[in-house]
């Protein structure tokens, strides 16, 4: 027996784009307005789950000096229709470009003022 033959067929899981708004704190070099306190970054980003699309994203924000402190997941696609979200034509573009890329977009960013 082949050592391939021994192991199980692993499933590949199609990659779906996830919905994310991601908070984010002051750090020396975030390129956020000087009295901003932090922001909310809306992003597309694409994965086999939720968690992995949240765990590219913080990686991703982080090495472009970012500090995320929290992550709230919309769902996909599918899941934001079901739940009676209205996705105009410019929003489902970035959501397959996510997809065709592999990559997280940041489609809006809300900085916070006190």
């Amino acid at each position: 027996m082949t050592e391939d033959a021994e192991k199980p067929k692993r499933e590949k899981r199609p990659q779906q784009v996830y919905t994310l708004v991601v908070e984010v704190g002051r750090k020396p070099g975030d390129g956020l307005p000087d009295k901003a306190t932090g922001a909310a970054l809306m992003c597309y980003a694409s994965g086999v789950d939720e968690e992995e699309a949240v765990r590219e994203t913080v990686a991703i924000l982080k090495q472009a000096d970012l500090a995320p402190l929290d992550v709230s997941g919309y769902g996909t696609l599918d899941d934001r229709l079901k739940a009676g979200d209205e996705i105009d034509a410019e929003e489902r573009a970035l959501m397959q470009r996510a997809l065709d890329e592999n990559s997280v977009i940041v489609a809006q960013m809300t900085p916070f003022f006190d």
